[in-house]
């Protein structure tokens, strides 16, 4: 399985597989009955997650039922657990939005949620991150997840997201990191994608982001607060519910 959705992740369009995986992936779900696994997002159980990843395939990492990855459930349990997300309706704008989470958040916000993307068939509005077509301190919470590391001008983006965002307000910008970097690695002469993706990851990535992440956010301007889920939820829960164990969510305010 982990090699056919590594070529499916390398092969297919985006666009392809966000309108049709989660159809099939479901059907699939019904082999994997059991309670070995915790999806806190749909709140299901079941014997494994699925594997996920383009070059290594990380193994019980995708939810067959929401399409959740390890970072989204993580995502998840830090709004419930630490911030007043669930309770308070926030006027949200979600940049690049995940399947896992659109229909639920749409159900709970209403027109309160917005979502936003320059290619994607599941987002309402089309946008370049480098110029967000919104007032100023529009929104109180902003999620733009897995999206820096693609844009030409990510200091740019950086400064829009915090545009936009009300002053009492807080931003989501996860990305993927390199634990073993001490800082963030870009070198613009890198422009073949098969290059790319040996050095960032994935062929349209244009820098991977070291362990400086949280301090390049600060640069831009936000005021960076640092999570460690993992040491609040424990090892047991973490592993239960396939949680990105090194990931530290950093929420950004103005």
């Amino acid at each position: 399985m982990k090699y056919i959705i590594s070529w499916v992740l390398r092969h297919i369009p985006r666009k392809v597989i966000q309108l049709f995986a989660h159809r099939l992936l479901k059907l699939y779900s019904l082999f994997l009955t059991g309670n070995k696994v915790y999806c806190p997002v749909c709140d299901h159980s079941f014997s494994k997650f699925l594997p996920y990843g383009r070059l290594q395939p990380r193994e019980n990492a995708l939810c067959p039922s929401c399409l959740s990855l390890e970072r989204h459930r993580l995502m998840h349990l830090f709004l419930k657990n630490e911030t007043t997300f669930y309770t308070k309706k926030p006027r949200v704008l979600h940049v690049a939005p995940e399947y896992c989470f659109i229909d639920r958040f749409e159900k709970y916000l209403g027109e309160n949620y917005i979502t936003a993307d320059i290619e994607s068939p599941l987002a309402k509005v089309k946008m370049d991150l480098h110029d967000i077509p919104f007032e100023d301190n529009a929104f109180d919470v902003v999620f733009c997840n897995h999206v820096l590391e693609h844009v030409k001008d990510d200091v740019r983006c950086m400064q829009e997201i915090r545009r936009v965002l009300k002053p009492d307000g807080f931003a989501l910008c996860q990305s993927p990191q390199r634990y073993d970097l001490e800082t963030t690695y870009e070198d613009a002469s890198i422009t073949d994608p098969k290059e790319r993706e040996i050095h960032y990851l994935q062929d349209d990535h244009l820098r991977i982001y070291g362990r400086d992440f949280g301090l390049q956010l600060e640069k831009s301007g936000f005021t960076v607060n640092s999570v460690n889920m993992i040491e609040k939820l424990g090892f047991n829960e973490s592993t239960r519910m396939a949680l990105p164990m090194e990931e530290i969510i950093y929420q950004c305010k103005k």
